[in-house]
């Protein structure tokens, strides 16, 4: 029986990143926050060299900033942030939704479909705890489809640029699941008629609703 390759161990520095990354992302650190090197060695256990490392790829990330005599501190996105991550996602993962209608493979819809069918089982189940992630994998799914090369990837770049507190997210709101998972299942069926022009627009409008939902709140 094959076994697989052994994964190289994370050095203290991607640790780091992924700690602060994730804090960042569901707000558990809010915009505003200084980060001092120092204090976020000592709670996480490392010295202050892969620290300053991370902090160096959140700033690339433009999740942080650096002021004089202040140090790094989280970014804190407002409004029009807020209005500009939204259309730019729009436009990738339309795009995304777009290429992948032109070459999605029957087991790739199939992969798809069984994620949406794990979001209808987890709704129904009164799970909406576990949507987010899993729509977040249905719509880089797409956007892999559609541009492996570097679309796939630039989408996820564009998603980590902004923190989504998961508080904040539709999917607790039992009002928008039904039509969520309806635009998720349309969406799927224009890729599965290699319709690209629904299929862009779907993911459009799909998308320009959450941002329309996050801006209400």
């Amino acid at each position: 029986m094959p076994t697989s390759e052994p994964r190289p161990p994370m050095s203290k520095a991607d640790y780091v990143y992924s700690v602060l990354l994730d804090e960042i992302r569901s707000a558990r650190i809010p915009g505003g926050t200084a980060l001092r090197a120092g204090a976020v060695a000592r709670r996480l256990g490392v010295s202050v060299t892969p620290v300053r490392e991370a902090l160096r790829r959140l700033e690339n990330d433009r999740l942080i900033s650096y002021e004089a005599h202040h140090g790094a501190t989280v970014v804190d996105l407002g409004e029009d942030a807020l209005e500009e991550f939204y259309g730019l996602r729009a436009v990738v993962e339309g795009l995304g939704a777009r290429l992948a209608a032109a070459r999605i493979t029957d087991e790739e819809l199939g992969g798809l479909r069984k994620v949406h069918a794990a979001m209808v089982r987890d709704a129904g189940r009164g799970r909406n705890d576990l949507l987010g992630e899993q729509s977040r994998l249905f719509h880089l799914g797409i956007a892999d489809i559609g541009g492996p090369a570097f679309l796939g990837r630039h989408a996820r770049a564009v998603r980590n640029s902004f923190p989504v507190p998961a508080t904040a997210s539709l999917w607790l709101d039992d009002t928008q699941v039904g039509p969520q998972l309806e635009a998720h299942e349309r969406i799927l069926d224009a890729l599965a008629r290699a319709d690209g022009t629904a299929a862009e627009r779907l993911m459009i409008d799909h998308v320009r609703q959450a941002g329309e939902y996050r801006r209400r709140r």
